[in-house]
């Protein structure tokens, strides 16, 4: 424990000392493309933003547009070099979590990135907001779900420990759902707002599961790279892939639009929007060829008809 602690302590000084303001550092080179768009997270009127890692960066798409919204420093243990998750509170600020400062952001109405927590969080996979501002941070570094207020806090509270939490979402009720790529305990476990634990899907059958989202009706939809597949898990915990292959690749990034999924795969570096009627459309793309990190993608889907019949209930 004491090892932790001077850890911690260590981590803090070398965040506080890197921390300088990195918004617009490298925008002489103005990028144009997605590099590896792996996050995404959607407000209420409709914009989009993407958290893109090897920009690194984040995006911002509005009535089909995109354009950067915020240019991270290519240099380590700068804020936001390494983004991986994002979020909007309760306010409609956006939140970016950042493994390379170890750190959550909330972003300032000029696009300004301020710490939350300076430097308490390992390596922050998702991250969920309730109604009144309580922010969740699943932690995959600690196996930690760690809970703050809507202002931050130098040290996190301690809500749930749980295997290699990769992805959260709430419910109405204030349940937070964890997806987990291995917990002995279960890959998606509830956890009630006085942090009790509860199994929902006790076995494994996701195969490399990224993110999770949850409708009203009690739907859950979860990304699977692995399995190049969305999976649908209904109320009574029975998990089914409801899109497989084409026009996926290796879906990672997994958000609500409305009564829409929007999927990030970023070794096609596209952005997909799926409607309730199994049809899809690319919300934004960039050429395969941009990037030689950027694998071959899968054959295109020929039609929508097509498309419809992977997308099956």
């Amino acid at each position: 424990m004491k090892f932790v602690w001077l850890k911690r302590l260590w981590l803090m000084g070398l965040v506080l000392a890197c921390s300088g303001g990195a918004h617009g550092q490298d925008a002489a080179s103005s990028p144009v493309e997605f590099n590896y768009p792996l996050a995404l997270v959607a407000t209420r009127s409709g914009e989009v933003f993407v958290a893109d890692r090897n920009l690194p960066g984040i995006w911002k798409i509005k009535n089909g547009t995109r354009s950067l919204y915020f240019q991270a420093s290519k240099k380590f243990r700068t804020p936001l070099n390494a983004v991986r998750c994002l979020a909007i509170d309760h306010q409609g600020n956006l939140l970016a979590g950042d493994s390379a400062t170890r750190e959550v952001y909330r972003f300032s109405p000029s696009g300004q990135p301020q710490p939350l927590t300076h430097g308490w969080i390992g390596i922050p996979m998702a991250i969920a907001v309730t109604p009144d501002g309580t922010i969740y941070t699943a932690d995959l570094e600690t196996h930690r779900i760690w809970k703050m207020p809507a202002e931050g806090a130098e040290m996190p509270t301690e809500f749930a420990r749980i295997d290699s939490p990769r992805g959260i979402t709430l419910d109405g009720e204030g349940n937070l759902w964890v997806l987990s790529t291995s917990s002995k305990e279960g890959q998606i476990q509830k956890v009630t707002p006085d942090g009790k634990k509860e199994a929902f899907i006790k076995d494994h059958p996701f195969n490399l599961p990224h993110n999770i989202v949850r409708f009203d009706n009690g739907d859950l939809f979860v990304t699977d790279s692995y399995e190049h597949a969305i999976w649908k898990i209904t109320p009574d915990g029975i998990p089914k892939i409801v899109i497989s292959g084409a026009p996926l690749d290796r879906p990672v990034g997994l958000c609500r639009n409305g009564n829409n999924l929007l999927v990030a795969d970023p070794h096609i570096r596209t952005i997909f929007s799926f409607a309730p009627d199994k049809t899809f459309t690319i919300l934004s793309s960039s050429p395969a060829s941009f990037s030689s990190q950027a694998p071959v993608a899968n054959p295109a889907v020929k039609s929508e008809k097509e498309f419809s019949k992977r997308f099956s209930e």
